[in-house]
């Protein structure tokens, strides 16, 4: 299995996001992206990638990327996620670690930025291609991205 490092510019995505504040846990995570779904439903809206942003050690973020035009919704808010450089790998997570690969790429990104291509890391999130508790083929396309300034 081939996992690579890249330094990449990432597209502006239009999301529905619901915001957690607390410790993280996985049935947290799929609780707001079944909630998101939902809503998507009851709007007509057709849905895009899974995007869960790492806003800092309490604060989470489940984003669901929408096409179409659709009203925010209690807790579901809409914005656009700018496009942005990124640091960047695409991995299996069940037939690599996500240990290694986060550890991986915040070496790279220390050394990128020590050699001063990189001026500072700013966040993380992940992105599938759909939904990865259902999908085995999301699941098998995970990628990291460590949102980066140049």
């Amino acid at each position: 299995m081939k996992v690579d490092l890249s330094l990449r510019r990432s597209p502006a995505y239009r999301v529905a996001s619901i915001v957690r504040i607390g410790p993280w846990k996985e049935e947290n995570l799929r609780a707001e992206f079944q909630e998101l779904v939902r809503w998507a439903r009851r709007q007509g809206v057709r849905t895009g990638r899974w995007i869960f942003f790492e806003r800092g050690s309490d604060h989470w973020e489940a984003c669901l990327e929408i096409r179409g035009s659709a009203r925010p919704e209690g807790r579901v808010r809409l914005k656009t996620l700018p496009a942005t450089w990124t640091a960047t790998i695409t991995f299996d997570p069940d037939r690599l670690s996500s240990r290694i690969v986060y550890h991986a790429l915040n070496d790279w990104v220390r050394r990128r930025r020590r050699a001063g291509g990189i001026r500072s890391a700013r966040g993380v999130r992940e992105v599938y291609p759909g939904d990865p508790w259902n999908d085995r083929s999301a699941w098998s396309l995970c990628r990291v991205e460590f949102l980066v300034r140049r």
